[in-house]
């Protein structure tokens, strides 16, 4: 059965702090508002599955850094930190709405947060913006991608590759992450292929996802 909220621990966890815009200008949060991320509804029509969750108090469980087994190996070596971190820092408070979204051979979650401070908007060094990992029988990737320019919004956007092995065989899993943050408000659109039996598996619709990013500012902001 489809769960939403298991889904959204796929949606935060290991994301890497991606290059983005960072306008100087200020932007309007008076009419902030988590809750309107669910008028993102309107952009999936049947026969998308979409469901909604919140507004509801953060959980801290969702924002955990990915746990990778013991041993890995990161190139270049001193990117370990920038291939692991998390979105929100340890121990910020506030709450989330989110609303995800099946369909298209692709699986969406937009996730809106406000905190109870000011989320920093950090930036990778640059040999960090494409960092690989191996380790037993787990390797993988993650890499800068662009993200849209928002006004007064720094934005960020990075894919993940994970290939491992199930039962003696391959397998491989790929997740999108675009992340906006805006004085205490942070919007996270994750994107990833839906594994279906006897279908091939559908490309990631990056455009989609990144309008999705951007649609979801707008509407929180009010």
């Amino acid at each position: 059965m489809f769960n939403p909220r298991a889904m959204l621990v796929i949606a935060c966890v290991g994301t890497l702090a991606a290059c983005g815009s960072a306008e100087s200008a200020e932007p309007d949060l008076s009419h902030a508002d988590i809750a309107n991320i669910k008028n993102l509804r309107s952009s999936f029509p049947a026969p998308f599955k979409v469901t909604d969750i919140g507004p509801t108090g953060i959980d801290p469980k969702l924002f955990e850094p990915q746990k990778l087994p013991p041993g890995m190996k990161f190139e270049p070596p001193g990117c370990a930190e920038f291939a692991s971190q998390q979105v929100l820092p340890k121990g910020v408070k506030g709450n989330m709405s989110a609303i995800t979204a099946e369909g298209d051979g692709n699986r969406f979650i937009v996730i809106a947060v406000e905190t109870s401070e000011t989320v920093p908007a950090d930036d990778p060094p640059a040999n960090c913006h494409k960092v690989g990992y191996s380790g037993g029988a787990v390797r993988g990737l993650v890499e800068v991608v662009e993200a849209p320019k928002i006004d007064g919004v720094h934005t960020s956007g990075a894919h993940r590759v994970v290939q491992t092995a199930v039962n003696g065989k391959p397998a491989t899993g790929e997740l999108y992450n675009y992340v906006a943050k805006f004085g205490t408000f942070v919007v996270i659109v994750t994107a990833n292929p839906l594994v279906v039996p006897d279908k091939p598996i559908v490309p990631v619709n990056t455009k989609r996802a990144t309008d999705l990013l951007t649609e979801g500012v707008s509407t929180v902001k009010g």
